[in-house]
């Protein structure tokens, strides 16, 4: 037995060992985690005193051996004016926050077992992919298929050509000069100075100047302007030989509508190549290619962070370790080292992350034409992190901290749920981002297109794993990122549990409200489809969407500003609809929701003029961009919260400054509303009593204004996406020797943030699901007291 800080071991030394030693059966190697120089992974164990607990070091079982009986929950946890009882600073619902009160808090490690994968993959999958060695199949990189990845793909740019339109019709890809066939995207190409230069969309075509002044220009996709792009002629406005340095200085011209959209180059004129973004950076264990990462020998996954047999221990993720790793003797040996098993002690929920297929995540991500579409972060030109405002982002955020978490598991026989990762916002946004990515078998909708998706990775799960058909995939979690959420999960998957924005349980608006025609998922026929609603809040969760990291709003502790300084009583503002100047047209946005608030409240005039019929001083209803939008919402004591096309980002602004949110739209959770007390810190009106919020809102006295305001105060951080923001400061601190100001500022919170509470509501589930009952009962230990167990039926 070997103890050691680390080491740096390889399989063909451990096939030495094993034959050297030839009378022990069993290597043992303890590999202890390095210390990070971040402790925020490193969970606090909170200690319960009331539960009294036996020193036993093997933790709680099923059976509940190694723990004493303990008192009862309802007599220990009582709810308090609210019907809340508070877990960790949280108001949650009376029977949740009782069991997380009393069971999640004194949860121990207990033994879980790991298998590390050695398959081997058809040719080494050429040069071209990533083996997975769970399943000896190949992960092909983007414009490449087959077994081995050796048939290369030709993916066009362009829509096959007419005599009206020679370069086809309109598509984002669309390309008038050199287009790399394996990611349908378009460059200068050979024989420039640049080759390596994109001409993205209108770059390569004519455009023609405004028929009037302040007009637009207008490109015309049928006429190639190669004659400029091209030119070496500096009194032309030129792309492809432009020299950056003259072009800063004014010595030549070039064509404004040509920029830098792909990922990787910064610059006026990409001439800066920065890092891409993909999943986790690669984990340290890979390259990261336009965002698909090119995995180190000896690693693989979504992010490179799966270690296989040809794996150096001493490089495993701290989630692997302290590792007690089982090592065959010489006679094993002879053969292919297929597998091994690593024991470790962890905690409960596990989450095991299915390796999917590239094209439903990383090829996703490598070719998209917008270096800003669906990822909440990308590279300046010091390789420094830029956060997006995708409010998409939090699905790769989620997607991150789960890959990432000590709550992870290789070992799906050890698996409390299993994860799929789809990720709908990069398929939503590169809709008919290319040729193949078209949309003409689906009507032009991208909800059906998405669909698609999610069936194609259903059935490849099915085919490929044995897990799903256990429990009938209700033990599977998906995340619906987009506007509406899981209105349009196929019927296939819908025992599972969805994670989304948009909880629409459709008891009142029981059809697609989304004004995009594109996104409208009514036309999709059931037998796709099938009947269900978008939302249910037995089984699914409403997740907070990404908000941006401000170190400058955290500095200056706009959550936490008091009561008395708050002046304004409701505020609310964003497009008001169609009465109002650059409003949204349509009558159908916001389910007319903003539109009746207005018409009361407004405290802007409107096209006509005019301002609510009630209007105050002390209430701001307005479309007009604020200078200083949190500023405003930290001096309101009310906001407003209703719906867009389909889910808004209201609920994060309000809580996120410390205003209590006002929700206004029947039959729609808002982020965790099924499973924190929203009494506590929130108000819920009706859509028919929107003539009489301001009377409703200042009825409410003094003292319980201030118990919501501090409830909200309390959660703020459960709607901040904490972990992944800090697991970023993490590599850039490793990669740069440096830790920017948001991430400095992130770093003092706690750890209760959205990844935290997701990891609460899956441990509850874990034993409160009542369709548990039903299934076989697995013999597993849960490191929890008998009572904290749900019996089988």
């Amino acid at each position: 037995m070997f103890h050691i800080e680390k080491l740096k071991f390889s399989w063909s030394l451990a096939g030495g060992i094993a034959s050297t030693v030839a009378l022990v059966s069993l290597v043992h190697l303890f590999v202890y985690p390095v210390v990070p120089s971040l402790d925020y992974l490193n969970a606090q164990k909170v200690q319960n005193p009331c539960l009294s607990l036996n020193g036993s070091s093997e933790g709680g079982t099923s059976n509940g051996q190694g723990m004493k009986s303990r008192v009862d929950l309802d007599k220990q946890f009582p709810p308090d004016s609210h019907n809340a009882v508070v877990y960790r600073g949280a108001p949650w619902k009376a029977t949740i926050g009782r069991w997380l009160s009393g069971c999640d808090s004194v949860t121990e490690e207990v033994n879980v077992v790991e298998v590390i994968g050695g398959l081997s993959c058809k040719d080494d999958c050429s040069g071209q992919g990533i083996c997975n060695r769970e399943l000896g199949q190949c992960r092909c990189f983007h414009g490449f298929t087959g077994k081995g990845c050796s048939e290369k793909l030709h993916l066009d740019c362009n829509y096959p050509a007419s005599s009206e339109l020679p370069y086809g019709r309109w598509v984002v890809s669309i390309c008038s000069a050199h287009c790399d066939t394996t990611r349908a995207m378009c460059f200068c190409g050979e024989g420039t100075k640049y080759p390596n230069r994109p001409v993205a969309e209108a770059c390569g075509f004519r455009v023609k100047l405004p028929s009037e002044d302040g007009g637009p220009k207008v490109t015309d996709w049928t006429k190639a302007d190669l004659e400029n792009i091209f030119t070496m002629n500096g009194s032309m406005p030129g792309w492809c030989n432009v020299d950056p340095d003259d072009a800063y200085s004014s010595k030549v011209q070039f064509k404004e509508e040509c920029d830098c959209k792909y990922d990787g180059l910064w610059g006026r004129f990409c001439e800066v190549p920065v890092q891409c973004t993909c999943i986790n950076q690669c984990s340290g264990h890979g390259y990261c290619h336009g965002g698909f990462c090119q995995c180190e020998n000896g690693w693989y996954g979504a992010d490179c962070s799966i270690p296989s047999v040809l794996s150096s221990v001493g490089d495993w993720p701290q989630w692997l370790r302290p590792a007690q790793i089982e090592v065959p003797t010489n006679k094993n040996l002879t053969g292919t080292l297929v597998s091994l098993k690593t024991s470790l002690r962890r905690k409960r929920p596990l989450i095991y992350v299915y390796d999917l297929p590239p094209e439903f995540n990383s090829l996703l991500l490598e070719g998209r034409h917008f270096k800003l579409e669906c990822i909440n972060r990308i590279y300046d030109d010091r390789n420094a992190t830029l956060w997006t405002e995708h409010l998409y982002g939090s699905q790769m955020a989620l997607y991150e901290s789960i890959l990432a978490s000590s709550h992870r598991t290789l070992n799906g026989e050890e698996a409390d749920f299993f994860f799929v990762p789809v990720l709908d916002s990069c398929i939503i946004t590169r809709a008919d981002d290319a040729p193949h990515l078209s949309m003409q078998d689906h009507m032009g909708l991208r909800s059906s297109l998405t669909l698609e998706f999610y069936k194609k990775a259903h059935d490849h799960i099915v085919s490929q794993y044995p897990f799903w058909n256990r429990s009938s995939g209700r033990d599977h979690i998906w995340f619906f990122s987009w506007d509406e959420g899981a209105c349009y999960a196929p019927k296939e998957i819908w025992n599972s549990m969805m994670l989304v924005h948009w909880g629409n349980t459709n008891s009142k608006h029981n059809h697609s409200t989304t004004a995009y025609w594109a996104d409208n998922w009514d036309q999709i026929s059931l037998d796709r489809r099938g009947n269900h609603p978008c939302f249910d809040p037995d089984k699914d969760l409403v997740l907070p969407a990404w908000k941006i990291p401000d170190a400058n709003a955290v500095n200056l502790n706009l959550w936490a500003r008091p009561y008395e300084k708050r002046k304004t009583l409701f505020y609310f503002n964003g497009n008001l609809g169609p009465a109002y100047a650059n409003g949204r047209p349509e009558d159908t946005y916001s389910m007319g929701i903003r539109q009746k608030l207005a018409k009361e409240f407004g405290s802007s005039p409107n096209k006509e003029g005019k301002l609510g019929r009630q209007h105050a001083k002390d209430v701001i209803v307005t479309p007009l961009r604020s200078e200083n939008y949190h500023e405003d919402l930290a001096s309101s004591i009310f906001c407003g919260v209703l719906p867009g096309d389909g889910w808004s980002g209201r609920m994060e602004d309000s809580v996120l400054q410390g205003c209590i949110p006002v929700v206004i739209q029947d039959g729609i959770y808002l982020p965790y509303e099924n499973v924190l007390n929203y009494e506590s810190f929130a108000v819920r009106l009706r859509e028919d009593e929107i003539p009489d919020l301001v009377k409703i809102l200042r009825g409410f006295n003094e003292t319980e204004v201030k118990f919501k305001l501090a409830n909200v105060q309390k959660i703020w951080q459960r709607f901040l996406y904490r972990d992944s923001i800090l697991l970023e400061a993490e590599r850039q601190r490793n990669a740069l020797d440096r830790v920017d100001d948001w991430g400095s500022a992130f770093l003092q919170f706690g750890e209760e943030d959205v990844f935290a509470t997701f990891l609460q509501v899956l441990h509850y589930k874990l034993h409160n699901d009542p369709w548990r009952q039903q299934v076989s009962p697995q013999n597993k230990e849960f490191g929890l007291p008998q009572e904290c167990l749900m019996k089988s039926t």
